[in-house]
């Protein structure tokens, strides 16, 4: 018999203790989603999703890269990487806020509806693959 890590009971996973399991994969994950975020963004409006040698996405991208470590750092994510409710919500009101915050600062304007469609599109993507990976969960049976 194999014995496993377990998180305690949370409200995401309806008491299931589940397996300790590393948060390396939802990091890339959160941080792959945010990059093509930017793409999408800039292809979108400046027609060429990398720029000169990647600098226009790098550019676009960073604000919210920092803020979502950011996030990940306040909210301890690594612990329940994949819950929706614990992890993924407030990781994603950090990574907007903040990263609002980042853009603004850096001179990169944040105009109203860009707020909006970022916060939207950010909400798909940071809380939308927890969701459907919850909901694909089974519980095992020991």
């Amino acid at each position: 018999m194999i014995a496993r890590d377990r998180h305690p009971a949370s409200d995401d996973n309806k008491g299931v203790p589940t397996p300790r399991r590393s948060p390396v994969v939802p990091l890339i994950a959160d941080a792959a989603l945010v990059v093509l975020f930017a793409a999408i963004g800039r292809a979108t409006h400046e027609g060429d999703a990398f720029g000169p040698f990647g600098t226009g996405l790098a550019t676009t991208a960073w604000p919210f890269l920092v803020a979502l470590l950011a996030g990940w750092s306040i909210t301890r994510a690594w612990r329940r990487p994949v819950a929706v409710l614990r992890t993924g919500l407030p990781v994603w009101a950090v990574t907007v806020v903040l990263g609002m915050a980042l853009r603004a600062l850096s001179g990169q304007g944040i105009a109203v509806a860009f707020v909006i469609v970022a916060t939207i599109t950010l909400a798909l993507f940071l809380l939308g693959w927890r969701a459907v990976a919850h909901l694909t969960a089974r519980p095992r049976r020991a």
